[in-house]
């Protein structure tokens, strides 16, 4: 079989993990018979660079002609401290996604064994955990209105940012992660604050119906002041964790410390034409073009990937020469290894 995948290396060490993601793809292609056709394409501040936009049209059309798209990083210091810079990287992603219509974020938490002891949290809290986090993505705070009113500098000026969600929007995030459920171990937890929150309260009522169509699901619901709390105490008692864009921006980056290692995760924006595949971590530009950086979550990414395109077979291949990996010691510097990016895909290749 031959598949399209578009690769957005991006920015930092965007290119070394594509590159090292890439590498394995194509020994599983070799071993299954399989052909990936790449076509590479601008994102971010590489794409500032090139043409002044952070998601070029180019790019956006061979995403939408491709079978899926793997994505490095996005983000640059020199925008960072630019307060007065009018064009960001990470616009380039929140344009990428809309215009995709990627609207769920899946981001596993699984704790490899050999990694228990460098969790931040005891290995008897840790030991076990297997869940998944599902985030809205294209909605909410991010998308709101916003602005500022007044005088600037005044002490009556006023800023705001608008939480608005539709119905639609709700149900089809909320029925996606009911359906995660019932692949799993069928335990489903809707985070909000709907004490407080009317967006929240909308989302809880929906979940109250959809959850009537899940007989076999538990569902619980779960403020998100609890479930960050949780998170850290009894994390093996989630499953599947679904909960709007801003709360779940926030509690999937508390979640991803429980691996012992941000280079450990990886993730898929799902929507309902395209599908996004992309390590957790950031574009980590002190680390940009020394093979210092863990490549394990993008390639993990990849093997996401593959299961999306219904290769199961192929994803479980690398999953498995990733744990000979680890097992043998052969990580990065971030897993206190002395192996190189290239050194560790090497390896995974050779392994699978």
């Amino acid at each position: 079989m031959q598949y399209k995948i578009a690769l957005l290396p991006g920015d930092g060490i965007g290119p070394e993990i594509i590159a090292a993601a890439t590498q394995v793809l194509d020994t599983v292609a070799a071993k299954f018979d399989h052909k990936f056709q790449y076509t590479n394409a601008l994102v971010g501040a590489a794409a500032i660079d090139a043409v002044g936009d952070p998601y070029p049209v180019e790019t956006d059309a061979i995403c939408k002609q491709s079978d899926a798209v793997l994505f490095g990083a996005i983000g640059d210091p020199r925008f960072d401290n630019d307060p007065t810079a009018k064009v960001r990287p990470e616009q380039g992603l929140l344009k990428m996604r809309k215009s995709l219509g990627l609207f769920a974020n899946l981001r596993p938490v699984q704790l490899f064994d050999s990694l228990v002891d460098r969790s931040p949290l005891r290995p008897e809290i840790v030991r076990g955990v297997d869940f998944l986090c599902v985030r809205e993505l294209t909605g909410g705070i991010y998308f709101g209105e916003r602005g500022r009113t007044g005088i600037s500098g005044d002490p009556d000026e006023q800023a705001f940012d608008t939480c608005t969600y539709t119905r639609t929007e709700v149900e089809r995030i909320v029925r996606m992660a009911f359906e995660l459920a019932m692949k799993r171990r069928r335990k489903l937890t809707v985070v909000d604050k709907a004490n407080v929150l009317e967006t929240s309260r909308l989302w809880r009522e929906v979940a109250q119906n959809i959850a009537k169509e899940f007989p076999a699901v538990e569902t619980q619901f779960m403020f998100v002041d609890n479930a960050a709390m949780q998170l850290v105490t009894r994390p093996v008692a989630f499953d599947v964790m679904v909960t709007e864009n801003m709360f779940g921006d926030i509690l999937t980056d508390e979640a991803s410390v429980i691996s012992g290692s941000l280079g450990m995760l990886p993730s898929a924006s799902i929507g309902s034409e395209h599908a996004l595949f992309e390590p957790i971590h950031g574009s980590y530009p002190q680390a940009a073009g020394k093979n210092i950086a863990n490549p394990m979550a993008t390639i993990l990414s990849a093997a996401m990937m593959l299961e999306h395109l219904g290769l199961n077979a192929e994803a479980k291949s690398i999953r498995h020469a990733i744990d000979q990996s680890l097992a043998a010691g052969i990580v990065t510097e971030d897993l206190l290894g002395t192996h190189s990016t290239s050194e560790v895909s090497a390896y995974i290749s050779d392994a699978i």
